[in-house]
């Protein structure tokens, strides 16, 4: 029998998801000053929790307040106190909802703004023209590293005691796991680059510090690279050798999804027909991918409607479905999926009419991130608002930030 998108699944750790629906995360940037989460992030959650969903997957979370990839981050770390947290974790379980705090390091992908030279794998700059956004890395050295490693797995913990029902370890889209991973962007020559063992040595340190910190009933997954659609780079058999090595150390969900800010697959871009008809960008992988692990696999990017959510599950390919920008607009999509109506995603291409803009600024973050911020004030989403608006924005911010210290 094809699997529903109502059913529970239950993970390896013994926690149960009461739907197949998950939200992908996306950044909020709307944190405190002194980097704390605040009641902002309550209303947008419990917004979220009503609309249906069964896991709600924050956005990232930094392990560094030296270490941003938005000025308004929000960071856990040992020199923090947010009494918020607690009560962001409450807002997030309510109907039965998990909530799952997305952790993050962004490497090299810090704006000069926020960061004078940040650290990497190797002192690889982005590519042209993100190098206009972004300062040329340093290498981190070994000892740096093993801090990191300790960064995630303290994070972990204060999620857990917060009242967060998991976490999630952010390895795709560039940031600093991903990094560690590409042989781009990893060229180093130690225990920590070269061949593919060495390349996802730090991000099976990361797991096994986590793990070791939560125990074995709390859940700990992964958002991972299908490939870096990069010449050169993370390959699709590079991913399917790491996804296999982390079901066998125990990930309780595997998200897959692709690209990074140099090659945005992850928002549809150069996606082929006959992938756009199966509306999943990267399901052809998830169902090859399948036959190597049992752990379960969420898969997200290009879902729009129900039809094509039941497919991926009923192709076995997947165990849960992954949505991130059709909430940002429809926060009550979730329900109107599992009552079974006929809804379709309202999300479309977004332009300023600039192209020289649509490259330079990651525009589909910048006009969603401004819809989680009107829910974020107890306000609906406004699909009217102008993209170019949403950039000017972007930019006055970017001015602004960078005459004075964010923090």
């Amino acid at each position: 029998m094809s699997t529903k998108l109502t059913e529970t699944l239950q993970l390896p750790c013994g926690a149960t998801l009461k739907n197949r629906l998950g939200k992908s995360a996306m950044s909020e940037n709307m944190g405190s000053r002194g980097y704390t989460s605040n009641e902002k992030f309550n209303r947008l959650y419990a917004r979220w929790a009503e609309g249906g969903i069964g896991l709600l997957i924050t956005g990232n979370v930094m392990v560094d307040r030296f270490a941003l990839g938005e000025a308004h981050n929000v960071v856990i770390e040992q020199r923090i106190q947010d009494p918020n947290l607690p009560l962001w974790a409450a807002a997030g379980k309510k109907e039965g909802t998990h909530i799952w705090v997305q952790l993050n390091h962004p490497g090299k992908q810090s704006p000069k703004f926020l960061s004078k030279q940040p650290v990497a794998p190797s002192a690889i700059p982005l590519k042209k023209p993100l190098d206009r956004l972004f300062n040329t890395p340093r290498a981190l050295t070994e000892s740096e590293i093993f801090d990191i490693i300790a960064r995630f797995a303290y994070a972990a913990k204060v999620c857990q005691e917060s009242g967060f029902t998991g976490v999630q370890i952010h390895g795709a889209h560039g940031y600093l796991v991903s990094q560690f991973l590409s042989p781009t962007h990893n060229q180093r020559n130690d225990q920590w680059g070269g061949s593919l063992e060495n390349r996802m040595r730090f991000v099976t340190e990361v797991y096994k510090a986590i793990r070791e910190a939560v125990g074995d009933a709390f859940p700990v997954g992964i958002k991972l690279n299908s490939a870096d659609f990069q010449k050169g780079g993370f390959t699709q058999e590079d991913s399917m050798g790491v996804v296999k090595k982390l079901s066998e150390l125990g990930m309780d969900l595997i998200e897959i999804s692709g690209g990074t800010y140099e090659s945005p697959a992850m928002m549809g871009a150069k996606v082929k027909a006959s992938t756009q008809a199966r509306e999943a960008y990267f399901l052809d992988y998830c169902e090859e991918v399948r036959k190597l692990v049992s752990s379960p696999l969420m898969l997200t990017g290009g879902f729009r409607s129900l039809q094509g959510m039941e497919e991926a599950l009923a192709s076995c390919a997947c165990d849960v479905i992954g949505v991130a920008r059709s909430l940002a607009i429809q926060p009550d999509f979730p329900n109107q999926l599992l009552s079974g109506a006929t809804v379709t995603s309202q999300v479309k291409p977004l332009t300023t009419g600039w192209k020289f803009l649509d490259k330079t600024f990651p525009l589909e973050i910048i006009w969603y991130t401004d819809q989680l911020h009107l829910m974020g004030e107890g306000k609906e989403p406004n699909l009217k608002k102008s993209a170019l608006g949403s950039v000017w924005t972007m930019v006055y911010k970017l001015g602004e930030n960078s005459l004075k210290k964010v923090r």
